[in-house]
């Protein structure tokens, strides 16, 4: 694939990707952070440790479901035409709950094995007793979930590919698994770095808090990725070296040294690990001095600005694709959405602009620069609005959980 940059080529466990200073269009960057990440290697998990995780072969169903006729409401187990006589009872948990004769009932309950030759079902609600006797109108079939009903041994229920959540984890024990084989999350670390921050009470002259370090865990975890360390460190080259070494994540995110500053020690350690500068620099708005490289043993570099706005936004652009390549998913298409009152195009750079969705199409809501995070708090996604010589009355829509799914307009 050539992009804007450079070239990238494919090679066995990686991508070669040529050492780049041009910043590359933002589609381009978040496809070359989609492409150079490594899928995880496929693992078997217990049901009570796979959610979140993604299927890593297909779910097939090993047994029928149900595995015999059941019931499917309180009621009486019935054969034949009515009325019936009453000559016993199936219980829930009753292996053996012998056969019905023609004229013959039995009470039943919901999810019971229902007796052989039974034809249907009488809702507890629509029958009439009288001593032995029961009245009550009879369809075949009725209120009978029959064997293999919902799937048949070898059935494929879901495909590889999707993810686990609580219905998928319901699903694999209805057929009795107690196990699936998932990608498990990629391990994402994080480091903050800057002499001027503080972690606690408000920025003061001299001083700024931190409000990445408490975003990052959020924005992670929403991604689908598992939170590794979250380390602080002062403006020193060295100790950014020992982190990027010591640190075992897949996914390791540097926030405040991606720019091009005295105290902007990223791009230096990089060289001085042999790391493969991926993307260093996105034309984009904000956002625009984020890198991605790639450790020669695989990890991926991703640097934040230090900017907070424009440190989500470089989140959602290359981690948010790196992430989800590591998962085993495919890169998600953005949906279009009219913006009825335009929004004001930059010449040259893609513009990530805070929005609310209404009736009417994307709304901005103002507060947007790179600094401010009171925009994209009470907003529901970035518009992706194309660089352009005027304004525009269409964007796509990026969502700033990254675990939202497609929004259907």
């Amino acid at each position: 694939m050539v992009g804007e940059g450079g070239c990238v080529e494919d090679r066995p466990g990686g991508i070669d990707v040529r050492r780049r200073r041009d910043a590359v269009a933002w589609d381009v960057a978040r496809q070359l952070a989609y492409a150079v990440a490594r899928p995880g290697v496929v693992a078997s998990r217990g049901l009570g440790d796979a959610d979140g995780c993604v299927l890593g072969t297909p779910l097939v169903a090993p047994v029928a479901v149900p595995a015999v006729d059941r019931s499917a409401m309180d009621g009486y187990a019935v054969r034949g035409d009515g009325p019936w006589r009453i000559v016993g009872h199936v219980a829930a948990g009753v292996a053996e709950p012998g056969t019905l004769e023609d004229g013959e009932a039995t009470g039943i309950v919901t999810g019971a094995t229902v007796p052989v030759g039974a034809t249907c079902v009488v809702r507890s609600e629509d029958a009439v007793v009288s001593g032995d006797r029961l009245e009550g109108p009879a369809k075949e079939g009725r209120h009978i979930r029959r064997t293999g009903e919902e799937c048949k041994p070898g059935d494929q229920l879901l495909p590889a590919g999707i993810v686990v959540d609580p219905a998928v984890l319901g699903l694999a024990a209805t057929v009795g698994l107690n196990r699936l084989t998932v990608v498990p999350p990629p391990t994402v670390a994080a480091v903050i770095t800057g002499d001027e921050l503080v972690h606690r009470g408000p920025s003061s002259p001299g001083r700024i808090r931190d409000a990445i370090g408490p975003m990052l865990p959020g924005l992670i975890t929403r991604a689908g990725a598992r939170n590794g360390p979250l380390t602080h460190l002062r403006d020193d080259r060295d100790a950014l070296v020992k982190a990027l070494k010591e640190t075992q994540a897949e996914l390791v995110l540097v926030s405040g040294s991606s720019a091009s500053g005295p105290a902007d020690h990223l791009r230096a350690v990089l060289t001085e690990l042999d790391a493969d500068l991926i993307v260093d620099g996105v034309a984009c708005r904000p956002g625009h001095p984020q890198a991605l490289a790639q450790l020669p043993d695989g990890r991926l570099v991703l640097g934040l600005p230090g900017n907070p706005h424009a440190a989500l936004v470089a989140f959602l652009t290359l981690g948010v694709a790196a992430i989800t390549r590591m998962r085993g998913l495919p890169l998600a298409t953005l949906a279009n959405i009219a913006v009825p009152g335009g929004i004001t195009c930059h010449p040259t750079n893609t513009r990530l602009v805070p929005i609310r969705l209404t009736a009417q199409g994307a709304v901005p809501v103002g507060h947007d620069g790179a600094a401010m995070l009171r925009g994209p708090a009470v907003a529901d996604a970035l518009a992706v609005v194309a660089p352009g010589p005027s304004e525009a009355i269409a964007a796509r829509l990026l969502p700033i959980d990254p675990g939202a799914r497609p929004w259907i307009l």
